[in-house]
């Protein structure tokens, strides 16, 4: 942990009690921070309230006061999730005072070798494969944290100058992050996401691309190059590119050619060795193997990951095989993109469970991908008259669930040896769960009840 003096008697507000803010409340208070800390929900659990108030922390909770906003703060530390124009947020803002994120908080007391993941999806599977690629070949520490689910500015405290931290960071994060300079960036890939909160498409491309704002061309932009927009948004960088494409040669990157994974023109390993499936997990492999090739990483060390990991969880996970039927949770699908994605990753029949929250969307672009990918559709959630649309005129089976627990049974009588039964919602979770990731182990365990068996 690097030594730092900028907080030192600076009045500071950290703003919601996520696992960012809370480890963020307690690093202040060691930088030498006058700490409050504000989150607009009454927290069910007392010890949350009672570890900051240990620690000297005035705590306000079950609103966002307007009045916090006259209070003479110096900074706000502000949970990626809450928008600009939360009255709070938007006051702060209209005085000028400085708003950064733990992200922010978490760079600047880190003292070594920072590689930083963005892009509408596959950032976790990317982070995860550099972390685990690079720390096959370390002498020293290599970590991961960020949006992965790990506070930066914790992992952080525990680093030396030699160690590598690997984080995953999204546009929230890094609107919010103003210094961040990581020595490898990685774009995996920019669609239409989180519109609602950007309001619109150039505003989200331009927080992704905070991720590159502050580099020069000492540092690294790995970046996806199968689409010509991407290119285009790579020139807006300083940093040297690094291209790694599916589709596209180029020696200056990674590639596949003729079935072949190469690293600037040399062999690494065949592409259907890599144990992820789908051409998605190409191309988050090569995003990781640019990165780790840049660090200085063996193809040997990059062959016994890449063969060998199965998965993050939620993101195309593969669950378990039961009487040849094969289980797979994607319930981090939440866009139409990632599971168009998902349905390619398949070529046996696939039975989809799909469904969610409503954000006022129709699914005709995924028509095509139900008649080459869908032998049958198991649908639920707000918007299940739209998705239950969509398979209709791709003529497919559909039938209504009430939601991702009971469709698994429902599937499982509609399949046949060799099928694949797959929850890749193409929607949010808001309506009928807290979250993906509880979505996604809920049905885990309703495929485990079915089976009898544990997830492998």
């Amino acid at each position: 942990m690097k030594k730092i003096d900028e907080y030192q008697g600076k009045k500071v507000l950290v703003m919601g009690f996520g696992i960012s803010g809370i480890n963020a409340a307690h690093l202040l208070v060691k930088l030498g921070a006058n700490v409050t800390a504000n989150d607009k929900a009454t927290p069910k659990n007392n010890d949350i309230v009672d570890d900051l108030e240990a620690d000297g922390i005035k705590v306000i909770t079950g609103d966002n006061p307007i009045s916090l906003a006259n209070e003479g703060f110096d900074v706000v530390v502000k949970n990626p999730g809450i928008p600009y124009d939360n009255p709070l947020v938007a006051a702060f803002v209209k005085q000028g005072t400085p708003i950064i994120t733990e992200a922010e908080l978490g760079w600047e007391i880190f003292d070594g070798h920072l590689v930083s993941v963005t892009g509408s999806n596959g950032k976790t599977t990317t982070t995860t494969l550099t972390q685990l690629m690079i720390a096959e070949n370390a002498k020293h520490q290599v970590k991961y944290a960020g949006n992965i689910g790990i506070s930066f500015s914790k992992i952080a405290e525990d680093l030396g100058p030699d160690d590598t931290l690997v984080t995953e960071l999204s546009s929230f994060q890094l609107l919010g992050a103003p210094t961040i300079h990581p020595h490898i960036a990685i774009i995996t890939n920019i669609f239409s996401n989180h519109l609602d909160y950007h309001k619109t498409r150039e505003n989200y491309i331009n927080a992704k691309l905070n991720i590159t704002r502050n580099q020069t061309k000492n540092d690294f932009l790995v970046i996806n190059w199968d689409r010509d927009e991407w290119q285009k948004i790579a020139q807006r960088s300083q940093a040297t590119i690094v291209p790694f494409s599916r589709l596209n040669k180029s020696h200056e990157g990674s590639y596949v050619e003729d079935g072949m994974i190469y690293w600037r023109g040399q062999e690494v390993m065949p592409a259907k060795d890599i144990r992820l499936i789908g051409p998605q997990n190409v191309e988050n492999a090569l995003a990781a193997i640019a990165a780790a090739k840049l660090s200085g990483v063996t193809n040997d060390a990059i062959k016994k990951v890449l063969t060998t990991f199965s998965g993050v969880r939620h993101r195309l996970q593969y669950v378990m095989e039961y009487r040849e039927r094969l289980f797979y949770n994607d319930s981090k699908s939440t866009d139409i993109e990632a599971t168009e994605v998902a349905l390619q990753g398949f070529d046996r029949p696939v039975i989809l469970l799909a469904g969610g929250l409503d954000r006022g969307y129709t699914f005709e672009r995924l028509v095509p991908y139900f008649k080459k990918h869908v032998k049958a559709m198991i649908v639920f959630g707000e918007c299940k008259d739209k998705m239950k649309d969509a398979g209709n005129q791709a003529g497919v089976s559909v039938i209504e669930s009430e939601d991702a627990i009971t469709a698994v049974p429902e599937a499982w009588k509609l399949s046949e040896p060799g099928d694949v039964i797959l929850l890749s919602p193409a929607n949010a979770s808001w309506d009928q769960f807290p979250s993906f990731e509880v979505r996604g182990d809920k049905f885990i365990e309703a495929v485990e009840e079915l089976t009898g068996k544990k997830e492998q």
